[in-house]
């Protein structure tokens, strides 16, 4: 609204300028009370009053058909000296423009040239008269906008608290059930899991027995993760100190290598000593678990898993990167593996035990030392790195 006005107010002014040159253009750089008045009100509408004619400044400048000066006319302007108004008159005349503006003298003229017969006359309007209100109406629609802005912005925060207060209430009630209902499951879970255990000292193991062990185990891993991931986004913040990283990740890594080897994979470790961060160790210790494991589970049979934390030459950098073989890795969104309870393999195959939780939980772990996590695919690979700031 308040543009289309400043729009509105720049274009009357500049009809207004384009009339008074043509009015002056019309009456060889005059306007006196000779002027024809029909014309002038033709031009000005309803609003044309003649002593309004008068509060315009002006002057005007002839050549003959040589280029040599003829008359100069400054009697309608005291701002201007008369070598600066032939100055701009030659400047005109030399461009063969036939209108537009020239400044001079912290002022810009407004020009129309008209040609007649063998004489050339231009005529000069000062803009400043005109253009004045226009300036201020700008002036004024700006210090309008920026009020209206920082109005806006106000009511947007003060209702905009109200309208996600309903959402910050269920994400609230969100979370509070899954640690509730975790904690309510962990009983009749650990009873099913000794009943069976009972039954299997009393009757010995069976295939049924196993399989219910398996799921209660499962479903406890499960639960164990959701009210971890709970926590995590109740309590975002943690302690950072510094963390011999090389030593945390040595020692998850260690971990691994028996599983490693009973799948028939190949483990391949490097890990340069001695490397500090700022973290907390119990939450650098489970990021690495959790990439290890997942490095694992979705591994290619008899493939290749890749761990490393290593600095740059620069000492400026140290990465943590762990990747596996994986083969129709190269068409996957990887974005989507951070969100919660995504798996890329669709049919939920059983044979990869999991729930899609580990890369989030591992993503808030990354956020919580104020780090980000980032996945490519390299010559069948996919790997997950974090880099950090070394700690000397």
């Amino acid at each position: 609204m308040i543009g289309s006005i400043i729009g509105i107010s720049i274009y009357q002014a500049k009809q207004q300028v384009n009339n008074v040159l043509v009015i002056l253009s019309q009456n060889d750089g005059q306007i006196n009370s000779q002027i024809n008045t029909q014309n002038v009100r033709k031009r000005f509408g309803s609003a044309f009053n003649r002593e309004s004619l008068y509060q315009y400044r002006y002057f005007s400048v002839s050549f003959d058909k040589n280029g040599n000066q003829t008359n100069l006319d400054d009697s309608h302007i005291v701002s201007i000296s008369r070598e600066t108004i032939m100055d701009l008159g030659r400047q005109v005349y030399d461009s063969e423009k036939q209108s537009g503006t020239i400044s001079s003298v912290m002022s810009n003229y407004a020009y129309k040239v008209t040609r007649k017969d063998d004489k050339t006359t231009i005529v000069f309007l000062d803009e400043s008269v005109i253009m004045e209100s226009t300036d201020n109406i700008m002036k004024l629609g700006m210090f309008l906008g920026a009020i209206s802005l920082v109005l806006f912005t106000l009511v947007l925060i003060a209702f905009s608290k109200q309208a996600i207060k309903p959402i910050i209430q269920a994400d609230k009630r969100q979370k509070e059930f899954i640690t509730n209902a975790g904690h309510e499951l962990k009983t009749p879970l650990s009873i099913i899991k000794a009943n069976t255990e009972l039954q299997e000292m009393m009757n010995g193991e069976s295939e049924w027995t196993n399989s219910n062990e398996q799921q209660v185990d499962r479903l406890t891993h499960l639960i164990n993760n959701l009210i971890s991931l709970a926590r995590m986004e109740e309590q975002p913040k943690i302690t950072l100190s510094t963390v011999n990283a090389s030593e945390v990740f040595e020692k998850a890594a260690d971990s691994f290598k028996t599983v490693m080897s009973q799948e028939k994979k190949a483990f391949k470790v490097k890990i340069t000593p001695g490397l500090k961060i700022k973290a907390d160790e119990n939450s650098f210790y489970e990021l690495c678990n959790i990439l290890l494991d997942n490095a694992n589970k979705y591994c290619d049979d008899e493939g290749v898993v890749t761990a490393s934390l290593t600095s740059d030459k620069r000492q400026k950098k140290i990465t943590l990167s762990i990747g596996n073989t994986y083969t129709d890795g190269k068409k996957t969104d990887y974005g989507k593996f951070f969100e919660r309870f995504y798996r890329d393999d669709k049919s939920h195959n059983s044979k990869k035990e999991g729930f899609g939780i580990g890369l989030s939980m591992a993503q808030k772990l990354t956020a919580s030392f104020k780090e980000k996590m980032s996945v490519h695919y390299d010559d069948g690979q996919i790997f997950f790195s974090v880099n950090f700031k070394p700690v000397k």
